[in-house]
């Protein structure tokens, strides 16, 4: 415990957690949950392409996965807010759930976020990095391996 309550301090979760526990309670306080949990994925989005135009810039390369990963999240966002619209609609059958616009355009997003996901494990078993360490781990004798 005296270790867990250590690392608690080291690794500033408690700074994390006040941020996350502050904006929860004034998003209930001013009943704007949802608003809330899109405008932090919009700025997550904001943040994820910044960080790959500045890597661009720095490394002259682009990285995939911060990409990928951009489109994921603004994927996500659109699933969030055609659930949300969806609570206000009946479905009393298989066909009345076909039948929506809306229904059709949550199993796209929902395939569009799997194919992401797909993506982004490809990009990440492919990435330069990833081979790299995959080739010195191979290089190392099996007797230094072991430890």
């Amino acid at each position: 415990m005296k270790t867990f309550i250590g690392r608690f301090y080291r690794d500033k979760f408690y700074i994390e957690i006040i941020v996350a526990a502050t904006l929860f309670l004034t998003a209930l306080v001013f009943d704007m949950l949802m608003e809330f949990i899109i405008y932090m994925l919009y700025f997550i989005i904001f943040l994820e392409i910044t960080r790959a135009v500045i890597n661009y810039i720095r490394e002259q390369r682009v990285v995939l996965t911060i990409l990928v990963d951009a489109f994921i999240i603004l994927a996500l966002r659109e699933l969030i807010v055609n659930v949300v619209k969806i609570n206000n609609e009946k479905i009393e059958s298989m066909d009345a759930l076909l039948a929506s616009s809306l229904n059709w355009n949550i199993m796209v997003i929902s395939g569009v976020v799997i194919f992401l996901l797909l993506v982004r494990y490809l990009s990440i078993k492919t990435s330069q990095r990833y081979m790299f360490e995959r080739k010195n781990l191979k290089s190392i004798p099996e007797d230094e391996y072991v430890s």
